[in-house]
């Protein structure tokens, strides 16, 4: 599961992107639960749900929400995390 940064709305954002075998394959954005009850990219749901959608042959993304491990910025009450995805 290759890591990436990429850039968000308030700075760049950690996550990890498992891209598809095939080309046309559907793709799951896997976002994680609310990061001030300590949710993140690697909570265990998350990561369930991603190797999940990796192994039914999805590209899949998982990433922290500003704020939240590597990724920048602040938690920002719901409005601009939804920016983020």
């Amino acid at each position: 599961m290759p890591a990436v940064i990429f850039p968000g709305p308030e700075g760049r954002l950690e996550g990890r992107f498992q891209p598809a075998a095939r080309a046309r394959a559907p793709v799951a954005m896997i976002l994680h639960p609310h990061p001030q009850a300590g949710g993140t990219m690697n909570d265990r749901i998350t990561q369930a749900m991603y190797k999940t959608f990796v192994a039914r042959g999805f590209a899949t993304l998982r990433f922290n929400f500003r704020g939240v491990g590597r990724s920048q910025g602040s938690f920002d009450n719901g409005i601009g995390e939804l920016s983020d995805a």
